[in-house]
C-alpha cells in the first residue's frame, strides 16, 4: 500500500512538473547566439562579455515584455555546417525567441540564408560581407556591423590623399576579405583612375606563408599597401614585414587593424602611421561611451574592446526591436526593426529599412608605437549612414522581399 501511495505521489508530482514547465519558459525570453568561440576568441570573448552585460542591465532594469532574457549559446567552430546545425537545434528543441551572432563571414551567409527557409528573425552582429544585406539579403535578417562597403569607403578618401599609383593587396581568400579588395579596387579606381594594382596576395584564413608574401609584395616594388589580413595572420605579416623592411617609406592602408583585439598583441611590433579602421577606446569622452566603457570594466576589470561594443549593441539591438514589437513574433519583429533606433555606446544608429543594414560607423585613424604599444591616433568617427549606397543602388543588388 505504501508503495502504492508513493507511487501516486510521484505521478503527481511528474504531472504538476509538467504543467509547471511551460509556463516556466514562458517567462523567459530565449535569444539564441551562434558564432566562432574557438576559432575567433581575440574577438569574441571580449564580444560575449558585451552581451552579458547588455543582459545583466536588462534583467535588472526588469527585463522584457515582463520577462527575465536568457543567453543560449552555440560554437559553430568557424564552419557553416556546423553553424547551420546548430541554428537547427536552438529552434527546435531549446526553442529559442530569436537567434543572433557570427562572425565569419561565409557562416554568416550560412545563417542568413537559414533565416530565409525557416522564416526566422535573425541579427548578424558581426560579419561584413555585403552579401549579408544586398545579393543573400531577405527580409529576416538584419545585420549590425558597417559592412565591408561601408569600412571600405571610410578608408577610400585617404588612400586617394596619398595620391600613390601602384598598389599591393594582401587579404585572406575568402568572403570578407574577397569583398574588402573588390570594393576597394572600384571605389579607388573611381577616384583615381590611373591607380594600377600591381600585386595581389590571398593566403588561405589562419594559414599565411608570411615569408612567401612578403616577398612576392617587396618584389613587385608598389608604393602603397592594401591590407585585409586580421588576427594571427596580421601579427605574422606585420613580424615578417618589420623584419624584411617591407613597410619602410611605404604608406599601408589596413583594414581592422586598429581593433585593440589585433592592435594590442603586435605589442612592441606595432606599425606606425598606418592608415586603419578601429576603436580608440582609450581616447573617448562621450556621454554614452563613457557609460558603457565604466559598466564594462566594472563588471570585467577590463577595457573593452570592439567585440565589446558589437556584443552590447547586438543585445541592445534586439531588447528594441522587441519592445517595439511588444512580441517576439517573427514577422512582428520583422516590421519593427525597420527603421528601428537604437542607443549604443557610438551613439544613436537605426537599421535602414531599405536594406535590413545599421547605421553604426566606426573609427578611422593612424597607427602609433606609443611606448611598445600599439593606438589610434588623429582618429575621427565616420557615420555609417554617410558611407552607404542610394536607395536606387541598393534596389539593384538586393532581391525583393
Amino acid at each position: 500500500m505504501t508503495m502504492l501511495k508513493t507511487l501516486m505521489r510521484a505521478t503527481a508530482a511528474a504531472a504538476l512538473a509538467a504543467t509547471i514547465a511551460p509556463a516556466m519558459a514562458q517567462d523567459v525570453i530565449k535569444i539564441g547566439e551562434i558564432n566562432s568561440y574557438k576559432a575567433q576568441p581575440a574577438f569574441l570573448e571580449p564580444y560575449k562579455k558585451g552581451m552579458e552585460l547588455a543582459v545583466d542591465e536588462i534583467n535588472a532594469a526588469g527585463g522584457l515584455l515582463g520577462k527575465k532574457v536568457q543567453l543560449v549559446i552555440r560554437d559553430d567552430n568557424g564552419n557553416p555546417g556546423d553553424a547551420v546545425r546548430a541554428a537547427e537545434e536552438l529552434v527546435s528543441r531549446e526553442k529559442v525567441d530569436v537567434l543572433t551572432g557570427s562572425f565569419l563571414s561565409h557562416v554568416g551567409l550560412a545563417l542568413t540564408d537559414f533565416a530565409k527557409q525557416k522564416k526566422f528573425f535573425f541579427l548578424a552582429g558581426e560579419p561584413l560581407t555585403d552579401k549579408i544585406v544586398w545579393q543573400n539579403g531577405n527580409r529576416y535578417t538584419y545585420r549590425l556591423r558597417p559592412s565591408t562597403y561601408m569600412q571600405v569607403s571610410m578608408m577610400v578618401p585617404e588612400a586617394v590623399a596619398l595620391k600613390k599609383k601602384r598598389w599591393a593587396l594582401v587579404y585572406p581568400n575568402y568572403e570578407y576579405g574577397q569583398s574588402a579588395v573588390a570594393t576597394f579596387k572600384q571605389l579607388l579606381k573611381a577616384a583615381q583612375p590611373d591607380v594600377e594594382f600591381v600585386v595581389e596576395q590571398a593566403p588561405p584564413l589562419g594559414k599565411v606563408d608570411s615569408g612567401s608574401v612578403v616577398q612576392a609584395l617587396a618584389d613587385a616594388k608598389p608604393d602603397a599597401i592594401f591590407n585585409v589580413l586580421f588576427g594571427a595572420d596580421l601579427s605574422k605579416f606585420v613580424r615578417e614585414g618589420n623584419t624584411r623592411g617591407l613597410f619602410k617609406d611605404r604608406e599601408v592602408v589596413s583594414l581592422l587593424t586598429g581593433e585593440p583585439e589585433y592592435m594590442d598583441p603586435l605589442k612592441d611590433e606595432a606599425p606606425n602611421g598606418w592608415i586603419v579602421t578601429g576603436y580608440p577606446w582609450y581616447g573617448l569622452q562621450t556621454p554614452e561611451h563613457k557609460a558603457f566603457q565604466t559598466a564594462y570594466q566594472g563588471k570585467f576589470n577590463d577595457y573593452p574592446r570592439l567585440g565589446s561594443v558589437v556584443g552590447y549593441s547586438a543585445i541592445k539591438s534586439l531588447a528594441e526591436g522587441i519592445k517595439k514589437a511588444g512580441s517576439t513574433d517573427t514577422e512582428k519583429l520583422v516590421v519593427a526593426f525597420k527603421g528601428l533606433q537604437v542607443p549604443t555606446p557610438f551613439g544613436r544608429i537605426t537599421y535602414r529599412p531599405e536594406d535590413n543594414q545599421s547605421t553604426m560607423g566606426g573609427y578611422v585613424g593612424r597607427t602609433k608605437n606609443e611606448g611598445g604599444k600599439g593606438v589610434m591616433v588623429d582618429y575621427r568617427y565616420v557615420d555609417g549612414a554617410k558611407v552607404q549606397p542610394t536607395n536606387d543602388e541598393v534596389k539593384k543588388m538586393r532581391p525583393a522581399d
